[in-house]
């Protein structure tokens, strides 16, 4: 039975990091959250107020504290820069409202893409983020690319901070993901786009038991196919 890479991309909310997770221990594969990686790597920016022009400065803290992956008690994943535990910073509205820019540094995602294909190496991984199938992993064994109408995800993501006790506004929450949506879809260093042979997955109004099983049969047809 061959160990496949599976690539899910998408735009902000648009359930990629949920369904993945799902997918992941069902298959018995190994999660990798790219957005968090990004996430931390803003955090770093914001945290000590650099800029654009302080991209070394933030590659030299990346370089430093090495971003990992923990699991917790509960099963979840845990987010760490270095020994400190960034799971719930790097969801707060700033970083959310900063990540595209930080994301759009050449010299970020080429750092950051270099140690997501050495932990793809050896297959048996899904990962998530907004250029997976199209730079990260372009010869993956599936990919998909979800979408959702702008109101369903702004809905999931009020939902996903009240629960987390992050105070949300929700009109607030659909124009910041419009935002998002443009910035990441016209920034120059790979824009959000779906790979030429990506399955396109409308989930608005799809529960996530039906994605997960759209994608897992997929999947489950493919490594029994190798």
């Amino acid at each position: 039975m061959k160990a496949i890479r599976i690539a899910i991309d998408g735009p902000a909310s648009s359930g990629k990091s949920t369904v993945a997770k799902i997918i992941a221990k069902n298959l018995g594969y190994t999660y990798l959250d790219t957005g968090a990686m990004y996430r931390s790597a803003t955090y770093i920016a914001l945290k000590n107020g650099y800029h654009k022009e302080d991209v070394n400065l933030i590659l030299q803290e990346l370089a430093e504290r090495p971003i990992s992956f923990k699991k917790a008690a509960d099963g979840s994943q845990l987010v760490f820069l270095g020994d400190q535990d960034v799971t719930m910073a790097i969801r707060q509205n700033d970083v959310t409202n900063n990540v595209s820019w930080v994301s759009a540094l050449p010299e970020i995602r080429e750092e950051l893409v270099k140690q997501q294909r050495r932990i793809a190496r050896t297959g048996a991984i899904i990962m998530d983020g907004r250029d997976i199938g199209t730079v990260v992993l372009p010869d993956a064994e599936l990919k998909i690319f979800l979408i959702a109408s702008v109101e369903e995800r702004a809905q999931r993501r009020y939902q996903e901070n009240i629960e987390k006790g992050i105070a949300t506004d929700f009109d607030t929450l659909k124009t910041e993901i419009a935002a998002r949506d443009y910035k990441d879809s016209h920034r120059q260093v790979s824009p959000l786009k779906a790979a030429d042979d990506a399955i396109i997955f409308d989930t608005t109004g799809i529960t996530i038991s039906a994605v997960v099983q759209f994608i897992q049969e997929k999947a489950e047809k493919i490594i029994d196919m190798a």
